[in-house]
């Protein structure tokens, strides 16, 4: 009688248990292990942080640019003892790069899918350098015009494809604190800006502005050296059916175990092509996907709703039309982004502490309150401060009740992500677990690891 032989594990059954160790690893693993153990993974999740200045950097120099006199004389006309820039150009040079930003990030999207995330910044970069030059060179509104709406084009397409290149190569353990590196990257950009045009400023020549752009370069061209050897995705190689390719950029980033992360990649891309073949972007909007599409695009929005966005980049601007002089403005400018900054690090110890979700929302609660609190106080002042300051007293109240329901949306509808695999993400979306029960939520995943220890 033959004698009974173990019943041998199937390679999908292999690769679950591959799937089951890593994602247990990544749990246990602490931020400094992470870092020790993949250093080169580290290490290029900061350079996509060093493109996003350069994005950050546009996006302040963009908006303070018409607090500069002497641009507003080369590019303006003579108005009531001052020069100012006519309405339609300034709303066309803050309405055209929003607008190219726009279509950029949602162009990088499938360009990235197609070309890799190493050739679509590769793109920005140059595309970047096309329009700065336009900008630098300018001498009339509608050259000036041109620079920025292209310039908005690689603006979008980096500040997309960054955060994507960072989530598909940083550790788990690491995920929150590159979040907010890469809000950090926003803040040092626009200071880093704040301090240039503060020195310049009060020229009375062309480098008053000219300045800021060049300086731009810099930027570009430290992001040019270093990404000749920057690692493709392993995650765009695995989907390009370029395995060993994808071997190669997992070594390149330091990755020990390849063969296993290689593995879970597999696992992973396969259960999305199962989940989501033959359907469109419609599935976007049904059922649990809906709630999922939804939830990622609330955060960035939330901050443009709440005023983050305009205040940051226009704030010097509106300080002089409410009395201030240029000097004082652009001083006040570095200070609410050096304040800013700081908000952002002491946000590092907070995430992974207290979380995403209770983050998010007691910071636009708080958020709201002191946007009522300076509209307020503004309608108090004399009947001249009054008069200056109008266009940002409404201003504030506009946004302050964006921020009421923002902090709604956030109460009832934000979940918690502090410390969840993609997998387990997916279990509980599947599962139609209620935005606030996220955080205590078991997952399978969780359970088996659990049952595991107890045997």
């Amino acid at each position: 009688m033959d004698s009974e032989k173990p019943d041998l594990p199937t390679r999908n059954e292999q690769v679950d248990d591959v799937d089951c160790l890593t994602e247990c690893e990544d749990h246990d693993e602490s931020k400094w292990e992470a870092i020790q153990k993949q250093p080169q993974a580290f290490a290029w999740c900061l350079f996509a942080i060093w493109i996003t200045l350069l994005v950050s950097f546009e996006n302040q120099a963009s908006g303070s640019i018409i607090g500069i006199p002497q641009f507003r004389k080369d590019f303006g006309s003579y108005y009531e003892g001052d020069y100012v820039i006519p309405a339609h150009w300034q709303s066309a040079f803050s309405a055209a790069p929003v607008a190219s930003t726009a279509i950029g990030a949602l162009m990088a999207g499938q360009i990235a899918d197609w070309m890799g995330r190493k050739r679509i910044v590769m793109l920005g970069l140059f595309v970047s350098y096309v329009a700065i030059t336009m900008e630098f060179v300018s001498t009339t509104n509608q050259l000036f015009f041109s620079g920025k709406f292209l310039n908005g084009f690689a603006v979008g397409t980096l500040a997309s494809v960054c955060p994507t290149y960072i989530g598909e190569i940083s550790p788990l353990a690491l995920r929150g604190l590159f979040t907010c590196s890469i809000a950090l990257a926003y803040t040092v950009g626009a200071l880093t800006a704040a301090i240039i045009l503060n020195s310049t400023a009060t020229s009375q020549t062309r480098w008053a502005y000219r300045a800021v752009f060049a300086s731009q370069y810099g930027f570009a061209a430290i992001g040019t050296i270093f990404v000749i050897f920057m690692p493709e995705s392993p995650w765009w190689l695995v989907l390009k059916g370029e395995d060993e390719l994808a071997l190669k950029s997992l070594r390149l980033l330091g990755c020990k175990d390849g063969s296993k992360r290689l593995a879970l990649i597999k696992l992973t891309l396969k259960r999305i092509r199962r989940e989501t073949e033959g359907v469109s972007y419609a599935e976007c909007f049904r059922h649990s996907n809906f709630r999922r599409t939804i939830i990622s695009i609330a955060p960035l929005s939330i901050t443009a709703f709440c005023g983050v966005t305009f205040f940051g980049t226009y704030f010097t601007y509106y300080m002089q039309l409410a009395g201030y002089s240029t000097t004082m403005s652009f001083k006040l400018s570095i200070a609410l982004q050096a304040v800013a900054m700081l908000g952002n690090v002491c946000s590092w110890g907070l995430v992974d502490y207290v979380g995403r979700r209770s983050l998010t929302l007691w910071g636009t609660a708080s958020l709201t309150v002191i946007l009522f609190l300076i509209g307020g106080l503004a309608t108090a002042a004399t009947t001249s401060a009054i008069t200056g300051a109008v266009a940002l007293i409404i201003v504030t109240f506009i946004f302050g009740c964006f921020s009421i329901l923002c902090a709604v949306y956030l109460w009832f509808f934000q979940v918690e992500t502090m410390g969840r695999s993609y997998a387990e993400l997916d279990e509980m979306f599947m599962k139609r677990v209620p935005a606030r029960k996220f955080i205590t939520y078991v997952s399978e995943e969780q359970s088996r690891t659990q049952d595991g220890e107890e045997k």
